[in-house]
Parts: structure tokens; sequence; C-alpha cells
């Protein structure tokens, strides 16, 4: 009872925090972001030990501004997914910058993946294939714990009337591959989180061995999916987003979806190099380890 009354209440806020001006509201997430990093001490641990593997090259003080410049933008995010949920369509239009051809699974003859890695503006990306291009889009969700967050997240991700979403369990792939393969969805795909040992291979991500699904490639491959790599990202203050379509590649898949793995975990890495801030690093990406590999995150 508690935890949902608190739901509403922060569901609230959100709803009245999304008429400010998004300069307001970005200064207001950076604050949200610093309260985040001084008493959110296990997420703010887990980012740390990522940016220890990930960046062994920078100091212990760049990396201490890096990790808090990452808390920022998490409450940046955090905040501004009011703006998506409840923002006028026309509002939001002028707030996402989007380069590159959104188009293209509008047009295609065969389905299309778009590659979409775990930054800080995902939502902003998923928000964009529906604004500004007509084809249904699907993609894999997770149920959130609580149920008042999770209908609210389903109803912003919804709004629209051009998403769909399939519940992640062992069954859940089935009627999204229908989808794609009957219905010409395109497949909004989220592929570099650590879901453990099933269907997944230990490719390189930063030179650690880092469990990555295998699913992507097999399913491009198999539905003739054309792949279509997309980047969301924040822009300083109350300049809004901008989410990068790129060109679809045309060496992925291959017939090896282990090195497909490799491929796209190095694709990922280039980006976030360029965003280094703005990459998801509270998920625990090494959790699952090699047989006989240490375990990388310690006790909580």
């Amino acid at each position: 009872m508690m935890q949902s009354a608190l739901a509403r209440l922060t569901l609230g806020l959100l709803w009245l925090v999304h008429w400010l001006p998004l300069g307001t509201q970005a200064a207001l997430g950076r604050g949200l972001g610093a309260l985040l990093f001084r008493f959110g001490r296990g997420r703010r641990r887990i980012a740390r030990r990522n940016l220890e593997l990930c960046f062994p090259q920078l100091g212990a003080a760049e990396r201490e501004a890096l990790l808090r410049e990452h808390f920022a933008c998490l409450g940046r995010s955090f905040l501004e997914r009011g703006l998506l949920w409840y923002a006028s369509p026309d509002r939001l239009k002028r707030l996402i910058h989007v380069e590159g051809d959104v188009g293209l699974a509008e047009r295609s003859d065969r389905p299309v993946m778009w590659l979409v890695p775990h930054f800080m503006a995902l939502d902003v990306a998923g928000a964009a294939t529906q604004l500004f291009q007509n084809r249904q889009v699907g993609s894999i969700y997770q149920a959130q714990s609580n149920p008042v967050f999770d209908t609210a997240m389903r109803r912003g991700r919804l709004r629209y009337g051009r998403a769909r979403v399939f519940e992640r369990h062992d069954s859940g792939a089935l009627p999204l591959v229908r989808a794609i393969r009957k219905e010409g969805v395109a497949f909004f795909n989220l592929p570099d989180m650590d879901f453990g040992r099933k269907e997944t291979v230990f490719a390189p991500f930063f030179g650690i061995p880092a469990s990555t699904l295998l699913a992507p490639s097999r399913m491009a491959r198999s539905l003739k999916m054309i792949v279509q790599p997309v980047v969301a990202e924040m822009l300083p203050g109350g300049q809004g987003w901008r989410v990068r379509f790129l060109e679809p590649w045309t060496h992925w898949p291959t017939e090896d979806a282990a090195a497909d793995a490799a491929t796209m975990n190095a694709w990922i890495e280039e980006e976030i190099r360029r965003l280094p801030a703005q990459y998801l690093w509270v998920h625990r990406r090494f959790k699952t380890r090699p047989e006989g590999q240490a375990k990388l995150y310690g006790s909580p």
C-alpha cells in the first residue's frame, strides 16, 4: 500500500514537472542525480566498478568525475521521462532532433531490426520510432515490480498507438517473431544487458568477456532482417535530445552468431567512448562470468 502511494506521488510530480521548460527540468534532474549519487550506495558501487573495469587508463579522479556526471544523466533521464509520458507529440517533435534515415523501416519490404544500446535517452529513441515514422514497432518488455509504475510505463510507451510490447519470458519471442513475419513489425532491440548463460556467448566488451545474446544475430539472419543501429543522447540543458539512425549494416549478420556478438559489442563500445557518462553503468554488465573466473562485483 505504501509503495503504491509513493509511486502515485512520484508520478504526480513527474506530471507537474513536465510542464516546466526542458532547461529547468535538466537542472532539476542533475540535482536529483546528485542525491542518487549520495544515497544510492549499491548502484554507485556497481557503476564505479564498471568504470574501473572499462576505463583503467583513466586516473581515479577522472573516473570519479565521470561517475558523478553519469548520475547527473541518470537523474535527468528519470525526470525527463515525464515529458515522454505526458507531453504533447508536437512538443516532443520539437525537442527530439533526428539524424539519419528514420523512415527506413516504413519503406522497407524487408523487416527491420533497430539495435539500440542502453544509453540514458533510450526511451527517447523509442518515442522517435513512433513519432517520425508509421511502421508498427515491437519490443521486449520487462514487467516492473511496482504495478503502479508498470502501468504508467506501459501507458507512456504505448500512447502513440504504434507500439506493441512482448513480455520477456521463455515464449515471449514467439509472438514477436510472428508479428515480424506476418505484420512487418519493426523490432526495437536492446541487445546489451547480461541475461545469464542461456543462448549467449562470452564476447569481448572493453576487453572483458561479457555474456552477450546470440538472438539478435540469429533472428536477423533467419528473418532476413535489415539491421539499423540507433543511438539516442541527451543534449546539454534545454536543447533536447539527438537520435541518430545510422546506416544499416551490410556486414551483419553473418553465419557466425558468436562473431556477430563480438562485432556488436565492439560497435557499442565505440559509441560509449563518444558518450561515456550517458551509458547505463549502474547495470551489472559483467555479472555472469566464464567458468572458473572470479566474480567482478564482490558482495553487495
